[in-house]
């Protein structure tokens, strides 16, 4: 059987993006691509040179099919994934029109959606090193957000280590509805990977100093993104900041922080202090913003490498 050292699980969409700048409402062609945090993340794994699973629902139509094969076909593990008649694959458009960029999710009532707890497969689960969860998860409907905490309680039961992204979506639900359910959930992580500005929301305060002592009433090593040029690592003694790497152009910040993640992993699963797998991370991050695309710029280990010993490209 197929061990993967970090396992995640959510929905992934299929990503409908007009060709040129005209927007959804003028544009006659369209690229089908697909996107989501964890399926995001484990891209990035799997690219930088670990073994990986995802899994999720997915409808059995032609958007869904897609789906599994390009995940696949990046090297991560989809033995887990269902193809189910019951409902489609979510759909999402989205458009840069003037700069600005603009979302439209069409997925109330997806397969991802129907996700419960007896789909869970504790075997698969509890081989693994680290359980990665996202808050999106939770949001999408009332089983999931129970699939999310028994996946949990799988891990915890048998020594996996649960790593958390609240990766806030207030398209989704209202903050005070999100407010205590990530809560509960950051409660059960080892890792605690939020966004400074989430923090500021979900703790309902500017103080940097609070928002530490709220975080070192956790457990978990919490790192935190978002940062005046740096990312924070937050345990119960100390704050220390890695700096961000300076991106040459941005192009689109989609799954940055998905990117991250991958780095911030892939450092810990190839034996890195914390700072180091800080500093994977944030290089991660940095050259996704470079690429158009949620999970195509995210590099792999040769060209992480490549960057950090600035070896120039030659095009041979």
């Amino acid at each position: 059987m197929y061990e993967p050292e970090i396992i995640t699980f959510g929905e992934t969409m299929a990503l409908m993006l007009p060709k040129g700048s005209k927007g959804i409402e003028y544009s006659p062609d369209f690229q089908v691509l697909f996107g989501g945090a964890e399926s995001n993340f484990a891209i990035g794994v799997a690219r930088l040179g670990h073994r990986v699973g995802w899994f999720s629902r997915l409808g059995k139509d032609p958007l869904g099919q897609m789906i599994l094969k390009r995940i696949r076909g990046e090297g991560v593990d989809v033995s887990r994934v269902e193809l189910t008649t019951e409902a489609p694959t979510g759909l999402m458009f989205r458009e840069v029109v003037q700069g600005k960029t603009s979302v439209y999710y069409y997925r109330k009532g997806s397969a991802a959606s129907t996700l419960k707890p007896e789909h869970l497969d504790e075997e698969y689960i509890k081989q693994a090193k680290y359980l990665h969860i996202t808050g999106i998860t939770p949001a999408l409907s009332a089983s999931r957000r129970e699939t999310a905490k028994e996946a949990i309680r799988i891990a915890r039961k048998h020594g996996v280590k649960v790593c958390f992204d609240p990766n806030l979506r207030l398209k989704l639900w209202t903050l005070d509805e999100a407010r205590g359910v990530l809560f509960e959930l950051a409660k059960e992580a080892d890792y605690f990977l939020p966004g400074l500005d989430e923090l500021k929301l979900l703790y309902q305060t500017e103080s940097f100093d609070e928002i530490v002592a709220r975080l070192r009433e956790l457990k978990a090593v919490s790192i935190v993104k978002g940062g005046e040029d740096e990312t924070y690592i937050v345990d119960k003694e100390n704050v220390v900041s890695v700096p961000y790497f300076e991106a040459e152009r941005v192009v689109d910040t989609v799954g940055a922080g998905d990117g991250f993640c991958a780095g911030f992993f892939s450092g810990l699963l190839k034996g890195f202090s914390l700072e180091e797998a800080v500093r994977l991370g944030n290089l991660i991050g940095c050259m996704v913003v470079q690429t158009e695309g949620d999970w195509e710029g995210i590099p792999t280990w040769e060209q992480a490498q490549a960057f950090l010993n600035n070896v120039k490209h030659v095009e041979r």
